[in-house]
C-alpha cells in the first residue's frame, strides 16, 4: 500500500520521487534529503525519516511489496494488477492487504526491477524474466498484454540451507516426518543413483535438491548448472554455473546446454542441472552417459510417471527422436522423486519411482514407494508405503552396496 508519510501529502513524495528518478545514478540519502528540502520545506525529524523510507523504497527498494520481500517465510508474491498482491508462505497463496495507487506505480515498480536485473521492460519488449541481484526471481507482463493491470510474480531464493531430516520432518514449507523417508532419500544419494525430482511450479523441488545435495560428502566436486541461481547450498568443493540471457540487441546469451558441455571439462564428481526445461536434456542425458555417475536435476511435471513424456517433448526440441531419447534416458536415470502440494498447500512427497526400460524400447516409471494420505504418521514407512517398484529399487541400492532403511530393507 503506497501511503504518505505522517504529515506530508501523497503529492510532495510523487514529486521528490519523480525528480529523483531523473537521477544519472542511484540516489542516496543526501540527493533524498535535498529534494525533500526543495519539495516541502523544512519537516519535523519523524516526517522527513518517514517520507525518506518512502521514497527509497519506490526507487531502490520493492515500494509496497518491501515488507513482504523481507518477511523469510514468504517464498512469492505476486501482483495481479495495482489492487491485487497475493503471497505464499509455504502454506498455499492467501491475499494481503497490500496495494498500489494505480498501474503506473506497479509499471514503474516493474520496469526499474528489470533494469536492474538487465532487463528491458517496455512497449516494445512487454514481459520479461530476469534474476534480482539478491537472487530473486522476476517475472512481468505490462498492459495492455496483462489485460487487468500490469502483473508481477516475485520468487525469492531460500536463504539458508536445509537439511533432509529437517526438509521430511518438516520446517516452514510444512514437510510431515518419516525417519525411513530420510533414510531412503540419503540411501538414493549414497548409492550414486541419478535422480530426477519431479512435481509441479511451486512443489519444492529446487529445496528437495538443495537437501539431496546437502547430504553429497564433502569430498565430492560438485559442479552445479542453473539458468538462474536458486539452490542455497554450504559446502566446499563446489563449482556454480549460470546462464545469461541475451542483451537488447539478442546477442551474448549462454544457454544451459553450453554450461553443461563446460561443466564436463570440470572434473565434475557429480553433475548437478537446476532445472531441465529446453533441448539442453540432450546434453545432460549424454553427460550421465558417460561415467558421470550420481547427477541430479528437476523436470516440471504433474505426476510420477509423466517424465518420460516429459523428457520426449524436451527432446524433440533438440532433434532427438522418440527411441534415442528412450534408450539414452533408461541408461542415463535411475530413480525419480516426485513432490506435489497437499489438499492444505502444503508440499510433500508423493512418490519415489523407478525408471525401467519395458520390451517396447519406452521408459516407464514404476512406482516403489507412494504416499498414502490416511496412513498414521506412526505406521512403518510413516506415509510412504511400498509399492510394485520396491523389489527394483531394492536390487539397484544393493548392487552397488547400499541397503535401505528398515522397514524397507527386507522383502517381506
Amino acid at each position: 500500500m503506497t501511503t504518505p508519510a505522517r504529515g506530508v501529502p501523497a503529492a510532495t513524495i510523487a514529486e521528490v520521487r519523480d525528480r529523483l528518478v531523473d537521477v544519472a545514478h542511484p540516489p542516496t540519502q543526501a540527493d533524498m534529503d535535498r529534494a525533500l528540502a526543495d519539495v516541502a520545506g523544512p519537516l519535523p525529524a519523524s516526517d522527513r525519516e518517514a517520507a525518506r523510507r518512502l521514497v527509497a523504497a519506490e526507487l531502490l527498494g520493492a515500494g509496497p511489496l518491501d515488507d513482504l520481500l523481507a518477511d523469510p517465510d514468504v517464498t512469492d508474491v505476486l501482483v495481479n494488477g495495482p489492487d491485487e498482491v497475493w503471497v505464499d508462505r509455504s502454506r498455499g497463496l492467501e491475499r494481503v492487504d497490500v496495494w498500489f495507487d494505480d498501474d503506473d506505480a506497479v509499471r514503474r515498480l516493474a520496469t526499474r526491477l528489470a533494469a536492474s536485473g538487465g532487463r528491458r521492460l517496455d512497449a516494445a519488449a512487454p514481459f520479461v524474466d530476469a534474476r534480482l541481484p539478491d537472487g530473486t526471481r522476476l517475472h512481468a507482463v505490462l498492459t495492455p498484454v496483462a489485460v487487468d493491470g500490469t502483473c508481477l510474480s516475485l520468487r525469492r531464493p531460500r536463504r539458508v540451507p536445509i537439511s533432509l531430516a529437517a526438509f521430511v520432518a518438516g520446517d516452514a514449507a510444512g514437510w510431515r516426518e518419516s525417519t525411513a523417508l530420510v533414510g531412503v532419500l540419503r540411501a538414493l544419494v549414497d548409492a550414486r543413483l541419478a535422480i530426477a525430482v519431479t512435481g509441479g511450479t511451486g512443489t519444492g523441488k529446487t529445496t528437495l535438491l538443495a537437501a539431496l545435495l546437502d547430504h553429497v560428502d564433502p569430498a565430492e566436486r560438485v559442479v552445479l548448472v542453473e539458468d538462474t541461481t536458486e539452490l542455497a547450498l554450504d559446502r566446499e568443493n563446489l563449482v556454480r554455473l549460470q546462464g545469461r540471457p541475451p542483451n537488447i540487441e539478442g546477442a551474448g546469451a549462454i544457454t544451459q546446454r553450453d554450461l553443461v558441455r563446460q561443466a564436463l571439462r570440470m572434473r565434475p564428481d557429480r553433475l548437478v542441472v537446476g532445472e531441465v526445461r529446453g533441448p539442453e536434456v540432450l546434453d545432460l542425458l549424454v553427460a550421465f552417459n558417460t561415467g558421470h555417475e550420481g547427477g541430479l536435476t528437476t523436470v516440471h511435471g504433474n505426476a510420477p510417471g509423466t517424465l518420460p513424456a516429459r523428457m520426449e517433448a524436451l527432446g524433440a526440441l533438440a532433434g532427438l527422436g522418440r527411441a534415442a531419447l528412450h534408450s539414452l534416458l533408461a541408461a542415463a536415470v535411475q530413480v525419480t522423486v516426485h513432490l506435489r502440494r497437499d489438499d492444505a498447500g502444503r508440499r510433500v512427497v508423493a512418490a519415489v519411482g523407478v525408471l525401467r526400460q519395458d520390451a517396447d524400447g519406452l521408459v516407464r516409471v514404476r512406482p516403489a514407494l507412494v504416499a498414502t494420505p490416511p496412513a498414521p504418521l506412526d505406521a512403518p514407512g510413516g506415509r510412504m508405503l511400498p509399492a510394485d517398484g520396491m523389489p527394483w529399487l531394492r536390487d539397484l541400492l544393493r548392487d552397488r552396496g547400499v541397503l535401505l532403511p528398515a522397514p524397507f530393507g527386507s522383502r517381506s
